[in-house]
């Protein structure tokens, strides 16, 4: 009888490859033991040159920076979300998530992109590590702050100061689609004649 998928050796490992979120598997001090394609694609790593390397040194954060010791080393280091993120999955064994801003020198300049943060922790061998997934919320956080809406047509105003209706206006912003509906109120002020009954 042939073994089922997840029976054979190179499953798990071929599972971990498929996986389109960024994946890390790190230790107590950040240090970079394994990351999935998607990690690799996502922040432009090279897999084989950043083995036992520190997440923010190869990932460009500009606290990395800040001491000769690299990350984890510099004042800043002390409140850093994926750090401390990865110590409560290791040493608390909790699963986290959380948001944070990952500010990384990129071309010379700083910039700023919303995370979000999920450890979780790894028991192999008698060890823990910890799994680490950063996802870029940019899109989603885009839809968070102060939405400048009229407030008789209910319309958005764009970056360009264009204004368009808020279905458009999310749709452009992130992958949804909308149904319409009548609510109750709407529909026995639009149609008494058949809702007043």
């Amino acid at each position: 009888m042939e073994p089922l998928p997840f029976e054979k050796e190179d499953f798990l490992k071929n599972l971990f490859e498929a996986i389109p979120s960024p994946i890390f598997i790190v230790d107590s001090d950040v240090q970079i033991l394994y990351l999935n394609l998607a990690a690799s694609k996502t922040f432009g790593l090279i897999k084989e040159g950043v083995f036992r390397k520190r997440g923010g040194d190869v990932m460009h954060c500009i606290h990395s920076t800040e001491t000769p010791e690299g990350c984890g080393r510099a004042e800043a280091c002390q409140k850093c979300v994926i750090r401390n993120s990865v110590n409560e999955a290791i040493h608390g064994g909790k699963v986290t998530r959380k948001k944070t801003k990952l500010e990384v020198l990129k071309e010379g300049k700083t910039i700023g992109v919303p995370i979000l943060v999920t450890t979780s922790p790894l028991k192999f061998e008698g060890k823990v590590y910890s799994i680490l997934i950063l996802e870029d919320i940019s899109e989603i956080m885009q839809l968070q702050g102060l939405l400048p809406i009229c407030a008789s047509c209910k319309k958005v105003r764009d970056d360009q100061n264009y204004w368009n209706s808020v279905e458009s206006y999310i749709k452009s912003h992130i992958d949804v689609e909308f149904s319409h509906s009548i609510c109750p109120p709407c529909a026995k002020k639009l149609y008494p004649e058949i809702f007043d009954k």
